[in-house]
């Protein structure tokens, strides 16, 4: 059942996701939210610095898949006419702007999202406040206004201080829909605050307690007005008091040691309750215990959530055997908590690299993990028919298959990378690793021309990958260019290594550092070009 699809997720649910099949869908839809109103409802014309920006430019710009998906909307029958109008009235005032796009490319993914959920299922779509209004006007007309159970405010940091003229953001927002009235809900819980926390002040061995009334104003008639080991508790204030449950509860309590008797004076009996069986404060929505990222859990990816949020989201709305779906699943947090927790999982992404990165993730955490991956190459064969298709899309999944970063240069040009590999020396110096993917032929001069490469470009070492295997001539010429060593140590390694498709695809390994920290280096460095893009220039 669990799965992995690697394609255009509009394309897989179409295509491979039945209706009426899943019980939770989580999404995270990218979105730029570090954009002022102003750009964001404007068609873009602006030169942006850095990759990840790029890529959201090439995702969210109104094309000919936007138009189609905006008439797919319009035109098609099983839509409701709200539906319909309100699409339209959103474009007469947004024109083409990139947030037109993307709530035209999410539309149309929600109205599948609501075939395939199960009717006691739920949807939870993690937005931007920037457009999360939007958002929860299209969801209204899709899944109903009566199935809107809540808007959750994610706390995601505590920082005090606060940025220019604007109050500092502190946190997302989530819809919870359901697709009817009857849903899966479990309840989650909250820590304790400081101060409830302090109520347990007493202490056995069993540990900390606290205590609580047994008795409560007001006479009863019935089981819990009647006397209990000579206290009757009619008799009992002003206006008479009762139990707060059975005299046979009373009974168990009692022999589990459960009752506090006070040992002087007439106080009245309480019951014992133990810090250890408080699971804490039922969750409302407004999630303020669960920080961001920590350092020790980041793995670098930019969008990247903590674990025990998406825990509480898929807690809370399946149980164990259900089936939990993330489209965009992108570093795939969803998909561990998923496996964590006992649930069947589908993930889908349109990039290798974060495809690559959920199947490290999920082999570190589970080793021994069983799933499938759909849609991604699985043979030399299946390569060289991606290689036809999209040239760019093999060289990215070529360098994903090394847990490279994919590469792209700022002028559009051949710069000779098309990926990046990092390593720390015994030094704490980062390296770099520079990939280069052939799909067709390619000759000794290219061995030499990556040689250049690596000069410029300061790295100690290289990697050709290719769907041919290189000739002779080509290995000499990579191994006339010798060894280089570690800084601190006496490892070496070969300057520049050849290898095929097939033999990576086969396990072959090649003789390289620890390149474990390649996802956290490479989003450094676009965050560095985003602070300072002059500099880059």
């Amino acid at each position: 059942m669990n799965k992995l699809y690697y394609g255009d997720n509009l394309e897989i649910l179409r295509k491979y996701i039945p209706d009426r099949s899943v019980d939770l869908i989580y999404l995270d839809p990218p979105f730029n939210s570090k954009k002022a109103y102003n750009v964001i409802f404007a068609d873009k014309t602006g030169k942006m610095a850095s990759a990840q920006i790029q890529v959201f430019e090439d995702t969210w710009k109104w094309s000919d898949e936007t138009q189609s998906a905006f008439e797919d909307i319009v035109e098609a029958k099983d839509v409701s006419i709200q539906l319909k109008e309100m699409i339209l009235a959103f474009k007469s005032f947004m024109g083409t702007s990139q947030l037109m796009t993307y709530i035209t490319m999410l539309a149309v993914r929600l109205v599948e999202a609501h075939r395939i959920l199960k009717d006691t299922g739920s949807l939870y779509l993690h937005c931007d406040p920037a457009a999360s209004h939007y958002l929860k006007i299209l969801l209204d007309q899709i899944f109903g206004i009566k199935n809107f159970r809540n808007e959750i405010i994610w706390e995601r940091s505590h920082t005090r201080s606060s940025i220019s003229k604007i109050n500092r953001r502190a946190h997302d927002v989530i819809l919870f829909y359901t697709k009817s009235n009857t849903y899966t809900y479990n309840i989650q819980y909250m820590p304790l605050s400081e101060a409830s926390q302090k109520l347990y002040s007493k202490e056995n061995d069993t540990g900390l307690y606290r205590t609580v009334p047994l008795l409560v104003s007001g006479k009863r008639t019935g089981v819990t007005g009647q006397p209990w080991r000579g206290i009757d508790p009619n008799t009992l204030g002003r206006n008479g008091m009762h139990w707060v449950t059975t005299l046979e509860n009373l009974e168990e309590y009692n022999t589990k040691g459960l009752i506090y008797w006070a040992s002087k004076g007439k106080k009245l009996p309480q019951l014992k309750y133990y810090f250890k069986d408080n699971p804490g404060v039922p969750s409302n929505d407004i999630w303020y215990d669960i920080p961001y990222v920590q350092k020790t859990e980041s793995i670098g990816y930019p969008t990247q959530k903590p674990l025990k949020l998406l825990e509480r989201i898929i807690a809370a709305s399946s149980n164990p055997g259900d089936v939990v779906l993330d489209p965009f699943c992108g570093c795939g947090t969803a998909i561990v908590a998923a496996e964590k927790i006992g649930r069947n999982w589908m993930g889908i992404d349109i990039t290798h690299l974060a495809i690559a990165l959920i199947k490290k993730r999920l082999i570190d955490h589970f080793p021994g993990i069983a799933y499938e991956v759909v849609g991604e190459p699985k043979s030399a064969e299946d390569a060289r028919e991606l290689f036809l298709q999209s040239p760019f899309q093999f060289e990215s999944w070529a360098v994903s298959l090394l847990g490279g970063h994919p590469y792209k240069s700022k002028g559009g040009g051949d710069s000779g990378i098309d990926g990046l590999l990092y390593f720390k020396d015994f030094q704490e110096k980062f390296h770099k690793i520079i990939i280069e993917v052939k799909g067709g032929g390619y000759h000794p001069k290219d061995i030499r021309s990556l040689a250049s490469v690596l000069q410029r470009e300061e790295a100690p070492l290289g990697i050709l990958i290719a769907l041919q295997p290189p000739t002779p001539g080509m290995l000499a010429e990579a191994a006339a260019l010798g060894k280089w060593q570690m800084p601190g140590s006496n490892k070496k390694y070969p300057v520049l290594q050849l290898v095929t498709i097939a033999e990576i695809l086969a396990n072959i390994k090649l003789d390289l550092p620890d390149t474990s920290e390649t996802l956290k280096k490479a989003i450094r460095e676009i965050r560095e070009i985003e602070k300072h893009p002059k500099l880059f220039e």
